[in-house]
């Protein structure tokens, strides 16, 4: 019993430092081994405790808390396969900056490799994707409270962004009741216990980043791209843009408001190519672009220098230009390197922008079908809300589509871009941010992560799922795959339908034949409030052909 106890205490002090750390909120899976962190968590009055059977969802659960919060997130799961469910959100969270805490209970060394039940090799098994690691030894009250809680602060202030995983080995016993003892140990931190600070403080460094000669670079001819960057962000991103003269490329997860829409469309026309070459520099804002022609002139453009600000490390730039990569908080660098307003050098840019949007207008105007929505999802948005965006062929429709309102939020995991988790993800960011939300993926994406249905019954404000079903991974009919191989191999139609999941989570449901009848559908959800799954039954590849014509369209104007 003794050590059951212990067990708690050491888990218990755990838990009160990632507090200190500003985590909030721990998601948990259900397991044995992990009881003295669920028990620890279960019982801090200052944690939100989010629950899911699911490890794989669970992870991605978190990453949208830590998406939406900005905050970090803890995960508490059980030992063996448990652990290695969270590895897709760990690789997201290290490509997209979430900060994500993995508290993951393990068998104690000896019933390491010997046939254990559930037990399994886990330190180092995520190789190199958490930005720092922690293997903690087995429990004893001979490793003082000090040496843990140091420890904890010392790792936590290092990750600077992405996951940390810290492996906690846990010897049985692992339930009894609390005989008070060993409450001498937690007592060595003295009055810590009353303070809200890290017993371990490691001053922020302070990193000035600004460019001596901006003064000049800026009276050049320069375009901003803006990626993966908050809403807050691209509305600062936007008119620091307009001032300077300069054109705006807003990728879909930027809520610039996009004054140069559907340039996925536009950008490979001549007119566009002989503007954008005058070029002398490109700055862009966030990593993480998704339309194709977006990413094909970055990848050929050839300015001057070309600088891409983020806060996340490393090059974040597949074509490798000659440049400055700068580490810094977008708003703070807005701030340091004041625009001097001039007019527009590239004015064409809005014209070239407005005959693809007449084109889009042209095509799709008193059509249904997946392209429709992507084009018309401005309208179908709640008032003081947000938009969750899944990834394979309806996020680059949109992208090329849409012309979102600025400021409005916008999320996705288009780090590696992957359908994993997508659900998961996207109830994270509700629960996170209270809002009204709409929810935007496709059939086979919806199918990967169905079970995370359990978590959107539990949304605190109205909340749209619109599955756009087009019987298959359509994203690959834009691929020049084997037509004889192509259903089979690639696109794998299901040829389910989505009322059946909705009954068994008990979401209402709703599936519209018409763009009326849509906006219809959701209008009711945003007005009455629930969780509401729309399932859009439409032609297998429409919205693939629309976007392929219009590119070859606008293209060639």
């Amino acid at each position: 019993m003794s050590v059951a106890v212990f067990n708690r205490r050491w888990a218990t002090l755990l838990l009160e430092t990632l507090t200190r750390h500003q985590v909030q909120h721990v998601c948990i899976a259900p397991g044995s081994r992990s009881t003295p962190l669920t028990l620890a968590a279960a019982a801090h009055p200052h944690l939100i405790c989010h629950t899911h059977f699911d490890e794989r969802g669970l992870g991605h659960l978190a990453l949208g808390l830590a998406k939406a919060s900005g905050q970090r997130v803890a995960i508490i799961v059980t030992s063996g396969t448990a652990v290695a469910n969270l590895y897709p959100s760990l690789i997201e969270a290290g490509l997209t900056g979430e900060k994500l805490v993995l508290l993951t209970a393990d068998r104690p060394p000896e019933l390491i490799d010997c046939g254990a039940n559930q037990a399994i090799r886990q330190t180092g098994m995520f190789a190199g994707h958490p930005v720092q690691t922690l293997d903690l030894p087995r429990p004893t009250p001979e490793i003082s409270a000090r040496w843990l809680v140091s420890a904890l602060d010392n790792t936590l202030a290092q990750q600077t962004h992405g996951a940390v995983h810290i492996n906690c080995p846990f010897a049985e016993p692992l339930y009894g009741e609390d005989s008070g003892e060993h409450q001498d140990w937690l007592e060595q931190l003295g009055d810590w216990w009353q303070g809200h600070q890290p017993w371990l403080n490691y001053p922020p460094v302070e990193h000035t980043n600004v460019q001596p000669d901006w003064f000049s670079w800026r009276q050049k001819r320069g375009v901003i791209i803006a990626g993966r960057i908050s809403a807050q962000e691209s509305e600062s991103v936007a008119r620091w843009a307009e001032q300077l003269g300069w054109p705006l490329l807003t990728d879909v997860q930027a809520s610039t408001g996009n004054p140069l829409s559907c340039a996925d469309l536009w950008l490979a026309s001549p007119q566009a190519q002989a503007v954008l070459a005058r070029t002398q520099l490109v700055i862009q804002f966030g990593g993480g672009l998704t339309g194709k022609r977006l990413l094909q002139w970055q990848a050929a453009c050839e300015p001057d220098e070309y600088w891409l600000i983020d806060t996340l490390p490393g090059r974040q730039d597949p074509a490798q230009h000659r440049g400055r990569r700068i580490q810094a908080d977008v708003t703070g660098w807005l701030q340091a390197h004041p625009a001097q307003p001039q007019p527009d050098w590239a004015e064409e840019l809005v014209s070239c922008s407005q005959r693809a949007r007449d084109a889009v207008k042209t095509h799709l105007e008193g059509t249904f079908g997946e392209a429709a929505a992507a084009w018309q999802i401005p309208a179908l948005l709640p008032p003081h809300g947000q938009l969750f965006l899944g990834n394979s062929l309806i996020v680059r429709l949109v992208d090329a589509f849409a012309k979102l309102p600025a400021g409005y939020p916008v999320f996705a995991n288009r780090g590696a871009s992957g359908i994993d988790g997508l659900l998961s993800t996207a109830a994270g960011v509700q629960r996170a941010t209270c809002k009204p939300t709409l929810v935007l993926l496709g059939d086979i994406s919806a199918l990967y992560d169905l079970n995370a249905l359990a978590l959107m019954r539990q949304c605190s404000a109205p909340t749209v799922i619109m599955v756009v079903n087009n019987n298959g991974g359509q994203i690959f009919s834009l691929l020049p795959t084997p037509e004889a191989e192509r259903q089979r191999f690639y696109c794998m139609p299901q040829n389910v339908s989505f009322s059946h999941a909705a009954a068994m989570f008990g979401l209402d449901y709703a599936c519209p034949a018409s763009m009326s009848a849509l906006q219809e559908a959701v209008t009711e959800c945003w007005q009455h409030g629930g969780v509401k799954l729309i399932e859009l039954r439409v032609s297998e590849t429409h919205g693939a052909e629309c976007l392929r014509a219009l590119v070859r369209e606008v293209s060639a104007s």
